[in-house]
């Protein structure tokens, strides 16, 4: 049975339900996208290579040879192996296409065109369709042929420069927050270019380059460069510009507080026993406090060092100050505020796994998405979707006679 969503309030269906999307990419770019689209009711039908599967099906931590990670990626989607290099599966992808909403892919550009599945052949036999291009550099300009993956893009967009601490080696974030970012853009993109064709009745393609989704959440970066020449360099745990906020030491571990504005200021420092600078005419507004942000910070951190970092969240808890603890996996897994917003959820693996997998964002009060399906075993539904196209069981023999499933 498909795994049921732990929130007691569902739609019968979801917000996509009837939208229906072919999805053609591999790991994480364009597979989140699709994720994404059918935890809100979309049908997705995603092709994989026949024998291996998307590669993600073997990456990181695997439970009977398949990962978790594609329980979470790959959730409420079907599984239909095709061997794109053979001539016959690439028919059967434009039969597919022919009838589908939205394409989603994230090959290099001028792949699908060299497999005769370029926007133009497909649009030709469905003008309504919808393609998602997601790509390192996008599909245009000097550097479209290069290889992308998000940890290039995460460097060229300009966050891999500001992650770590000052005058040592950048870090990665600790995610493909890269991909991520891309998909999030892509279905943006999608859901845009479905109002439009509700108005037109014509598709379009979306056309998302890995860096460019970093480099549009990269706040001021660009046009303080344009304005005043400055370049911004890493800052370890601090928000430059912004103070206080910032990571401090406890007597077990660290507390992140943001004390910027001016009456979360005053009440911080008047928990820190800092009432002089609650008042002081001196800190009033952010300009003033970065001046100082130093010797503001280093009287946090006197303060939060010998107590525990429950001590220090319950008392700027109750001076209604932001501040928050690190989490690990086990602390989100343990946490009651996760468990009370749906925010994890137990599912069924195929091989009988049970499994807590992250719950669906946003949450829509009146069409809130859900769990409907487990992910795929390789090829599942092959046969079920290759009859809803009219091939015969003889045909389909012959299909795999010849490698083409």
């Amino acid at each position: 049975m498909p795994p049921q969503a732990t929130s007691s309030v569902h739609a019968v269906n979801g917000p996509l339900s009837g939208l229906k999307v072919l999805e053609l990419g591999q790991l994480i770019a364009g597979p989140f996208a699709a994720k994404t689209l059918a935890d809100f009711g979309a049908e997705v039908i995603k092709i994989e290579p026949p024998g291996s599967g998307d590669p993600l099906r073997q990456w990181r931590l695997m439970h009977n040879g398949t990962s978790v990670w594609w329980q979470v990626q790959s959730r409420n989607k079907k599984s239909v192996a095709l061997d794109l290099k053979q001539p016959e599966a690439r028919d059967i992808v434009r039969r597919l296409a022919a009838e589908c909403d939205v394409l989603v892919e994230n090959f290099k550009p001028g792949v699908m065109e060299a497999w005769g599945l370029g926007y133009d052949a497909l649009s030709a036999a469905n003008p309504g369709l919808i393609m998602l291009r997601i790509s390192g550099y996008g599909q245009t300009g000097p550097y479209k042929d290069r290889p992308g993956f998000g940890v290039v893009a995460e460097a060229m967009g300009g966050l891999r420069h500001l992650t770590g601490e000052p005058g040592r080696v950048p870090v990665r974030v600790g995610v493909s927050i890269g991909d991520t970012l891309a998909s999030l853009h892509g279905v943006i993109g999608i859901l845009m270019a479905l109002h439009h064709r509700h108005a037109s009745g014509r598709g379009q393609v979306i056309d998302v380059a890995l860096y460019e989704a970093v480099f549009n959440c990269m706040e001021s970066l660009l046009p303080e460069y344009s304005a005043f020449g400055a370049v911004r360099e890493a800052a370890g745990s601090a928000l430059p510009g912004i103070a206080p906020s910032n990571a401090y030491p406890c007597a077990d571990g660290w507390v992140l507080v943001a004390g910027n504005g001016d009456s979360i200021f005053a009440r911080l420092m008047n928990t820190i026993g800092r009432a002089d600078w609650a008042h002081d005419p001196t800190l009033v507004g952010n300009a003033a406090r970065v001046a100082r942000v130093a010797e503001i910070d280093a009287a946090i951190g006197d303060w939060t060092r010998p107590r525990t970092v429950t001590a220090v969240l319950d008392a700027l808890n109750a001076a209604q100050v932001p501040a928050g603890r690190l989490y690990t996996a086990r602390d989100i897994a343990e946490d009651p505020h996760y468990q009370a917003r749906g925010m994890i959820e137990r599912i069924t693996s195929a091989d009988g796994l049970s499994l807590d997998v992250p719950g669906i964002v946003p949450k829509l009060s009146a069409t809130p998405g859900r769990i409907t399906r487990r992910a795929p075993t390789l090829g599942e539904d092959t046969q079920a979707v290759l009859r809803e196209l009219g091939i015969t069981p003889e045909q389909e023999a012959g299909l795999r006679e010849r490698g083409v499933l």
